[in-house]
């Protein structure tokens, strides 16, 4: 391992001194060679250090538009996505009626679905991602990247869904029960087409009834009011869902205890 390790920093001492040795020649197109050499051999920093130095002697010339593609890709397969979208970004700009115009357009929302984090992170860059392949599906509706554009859209709507729906479940585990319940409502109406509706709309039940349950006795005859009519929306947008048996239990256990608390209060007022 540790043989491994001192012949890759031989490696890349010796390949930093031949950049720098070609760096320090005086003719661009000697440097614009090697990049392209560098480039083919996949070692993209040294590539894009020399692609970056003839950039000024080739910005009006017709090499100019590859140099840029390729010092696009060069951030990019270095992972540096965020300068990478840049790059993308500005070759648009600068190459609007290019046949590579696609290509970039869909690589810098592609730049930002890969600084996507997981779900419990800030998902700035995955709503940024829906919305420019989104315009990358509406720009270029026969692109061949359409089917990869929607799959990507579809995997960031699940990471924002997950997200909404950790943030709801934590409301209920540390006992807001009504903040629980308006979090998975909205969950639920944020994402109409998810699988998973009926288990948000069954949350949103328990989520009432255990506020209900813990109401002062004056409060409670309206909020276990308010579970019996989730429990009958439940019924009529999923009368199909294999959690009715659950639903129906939460239903139940409500209509009773509005029944304890009528009775209370007959037996008060005589």
């Amino acid at each position: 391992m540790r043989l491994v390790l001192i012949l890759s920093i031989i490696v890349l001492l010796a390949g930093c001194h031949g950049v720098n040795k070609i760096l320090k020649n005086k003719d661009p197109e000697y440097k614009l060679r090697m990049a392209e050499k560098y480039y083919v051999k996949k070692k993209y920093n040294y590539a894009f250090q020399l692609f970056e130095d003839v950039v000024p002697y080739y910005k009006t010339g017709k090499e100019f538009e590859n140099i840029y593609y390729k010092m696009a890709y060069c951030t990019y397969y270095q992972r540096d996505y965020l300068s990478s979208e840049n790059y993308f970004k500005t070759y648009l700009e600068l190459f609007p009626n290019s046949s590579r115009a696609e290509e970039m357009d869909y690589m810098r929302a592609y730049c930002y679905y890969k600084q996507s984090p997981k779900a419990e992170l800030d998902q700035t860059n995955t709503v940024k991602t829906i919305g420019l392949m989104q315009s990358f599906i509406n720009t270029h509706p026969g692109s061949a990247r359409i089917k990869d554009a929607n799959d990507i859209i579809d995997i960031c709507h699940v990471k924002l869904e997950t997200k909404d729906y950790r943030a709801a479940q934590l409301y209920y585990d540390v006992g807001q029960f009504r903040a629980a319940a308006v979090a998975f409502t909205e969950v639920l109406n944020n994402y109409p087409e998810s699988t998973r509706g009926d288990e948000y709309k069954l949350m949103t039940i328990r989520s009432y009834y255990r506020y209900a349950e813990l109401s002062v006795e004056d409060k409670k005859v309206e909020r276990f009011e308010k579970v019996i009519e989730e429990c009958n929306d439940f019924t009529d947008r999923f009368p199909e869902s294999k959690l009715a048996k659950d639903v129906e239990h939460y239903l139940n256990l409500s209509q009773t205890n509005l029944k304890n608390l009528s009775n209370e209060q007959t037996k008060a007022s005589t």
